[in-house]
């Protein structure tokens, strides 16, 4: 059961919620990237302050969005989106979400750019008040196109894997990693060198990773718990200048401790 609020945290929310749906007239998944909370708990917070749910008046309700695209063949940038959606990436019945750090606006517009280029439409961007970037797409036409591309919902608990289609071009190989390593990889500074880590708690898309890079030529460490590290200056390198991570924070730590 819910804590009862006291009345100044009625009011907050209240006013909270107010601006967001009928003010700036969001949609219940828009206030839920915006707040950093789940759907259904932004439902529960409108009935429970007695907001009257208006989805009526909620662009593209009871239709497909406009301008929406679906695409009818693979392409590198579908797969570096995967990659994303693979690292950070999340896909929910109504939407779909990447999910980026407080210093990560410029690769946030990044993903929002591939996103419009992928779907011919409009995604937006959202910042949260802990400073966290969240890009999104709201539209049931994607999700479901996603859902039967192999995405789910819940990554860990499905153990879910790397889609076939990615192992068919080295190019499509290269885009995917660049994503999922933008969104779910660092770089390291060692004593004697530096190393990057890509980590995922699903045990079969690091089984996927390490097969793509392997066939790709490079030499990556066996899988560590969550992570498999490359740490060769050769394959570095190389990485870096093959791969061509689009991620600021990536790039800038490599120019620092490989300076």
């Amino acid at each position: 059961m819910a804590r009862r609020w006291n009345k100044k945290e009625e009011d907050f929310y209240r006013s909270e919620l107010k601006n967001l749906y009928i003010k700036e007239n969001k949609t219940i998944g828009e206030i839920a990237v915006i707040l950093g909370i789940s759907e259904p708990t932004v439902f529960l917070r409108l009935k429970r302050l007695g907001i009257k749910t208006q989805p009526h008046l909620k662009e593209n309700y009871i239709r497909k969005p406009k301008y929406i695209e679906i695409p009818k063949k693979y392409s590198s940038d579908m797969a570096e989106f995967f990659g994303i959606m693979f690292g950070d990436g999340h896909v929910s019945h109504f939407q779909v979400q990447v999910n980026l750090g407080t210093k990560e606006m410029s690769y946030a517009e990044y993903v929002q750019s591939l996103i419009a280029k992928i779907f011919k439409t409009n995604p937006k961007i959202a910042t949260r008040a802990s400073g966290y970037h969240d890009v999104y797409l709201g539209s049931t036409q994607v999700t479901s196109w996603l859902f039967k591309e192999g995405l789910v919902s819940n990554k860990v608990k499905s153990q879910v894997d790397i889609p076939p289609w990615i192992f068919t071009e080295p190019i499509f190989m290269e885009s995917f990693l660049r994503g999922f390593f933008d969104t779910d990889g660092s770089v390291y500074k060692l004593r004697f060198g530096i190393q990057i880590s890509l980590t995922n708690h699903s045990f079969p898309i690091l089984i996927s990773l390490h097969k793509m890079l392997f066939t790709l030529g490079y030499s990556p460490s066996k899988i560590s718990a969550d992570r498999i590290y490359i740490t060769k200056v050769k394959d570095l390198k190389r990485f870096f200048e093959e791969i061509q991570p689009k991620n600021p924070k990536h790039l800038e730590r490599f120019k620092l401790f490989n300076a």
